[in-house]
């Protein structure tokens, strides 16, 4: 299955992020200095040194922007090359740290720990209203312990593909609560550049590639 790669790219001579602000400080200097200069006295003007100093606050700030952005398009290249990349991904199963279970064709899949002081994990699956969908205790194993969630209800109906609200509770044998790390499986479906971040798109659910735990092996 095919995927989507986009980007969202400010125009080249957009500022970056604290570009607006300087560019206004350095307005309203210029505009200060120059008001300044027009009303002083001609029997007393401006010290020299003292306009010298404010002249070198002026070529500050206005490197400071020109490097930020410089800064900015070398980090706009980065992120193009590094969504660029992301193009084999397209179509494969990847796992990633997020409470959101996609559901794909029916069909989503949590990735558990290997069992420790937890022996068991609590599973709760919601809706967007955050209605209970389904429940499962699941116990865990010496290695990594995958449960597949085939999309259906307590009830039975099947529901639509889409992002679901998902919940892990670890169990100690004596059914103490126990903070338990779970991830989610899913296929890639697109990658985009969205606030500048990179994300990849399970379906319905996106995640930073930061929140990325297992690639799939060679094909």
């Amino acid at each position: 299955m095919s995927g989507s790669i986009t980007a969202t790219t400010p125009p080249a001579d957009t500022a970056p992020r604290g570009g607006p602000r300087l560019s206004a400080d350095l307005n309203t200097f210029l505009r200060l200095l120059t008001t300044q200069l027009r009303n002083q006295d001609p029997t007393k003007p401006m010290d020299t040194e003292a306009l010298t100093q404010q002249l070198v606050q002026f070529a500050t700030v206005e490197q400071q922007i020109a490097g930020n952005q410089t800064l900015q398009r070398m980090l706009d290249l980065q992120q193009a090359g590094q969504l660029a990349a992301t193009a084999p991904l397209m179509g494969r199963v990847v796992t990633v740290a997020t409470n959101r279970l996609p559901l794909q064709d029916g069909r989503a899949e949590l990735v558990l720990p290997p069992t420790g002081r937890a022996t068991r994990a609590n599973i709760e699956i919601r809706d967007a209203s955050g209605a209970l969908l389904r429940t499962e205790t699941v116990a865990l194993g010496a290695a990594q312990t995958r449960w597949a969630w085939d999309g259906r209800d307590m009830r039975g109906t099947r529901r639509a593909d889409g992002a679901y609200a998902v919940a892990v509770t670890g169990r100690a044998a004596d059914g103490t609560p126990v903070p338990l790390d779970f991830a989610v499986s899913g296929r890639v479906t697109g990658a985009a550049r969205a606030d500048g971040d990179l994300v990849l798109r399970l379906g319905a659910v996106a995640a930073g590639f930061d929140r990325l735990r297992e690639l799939p092996g060679t094909p």
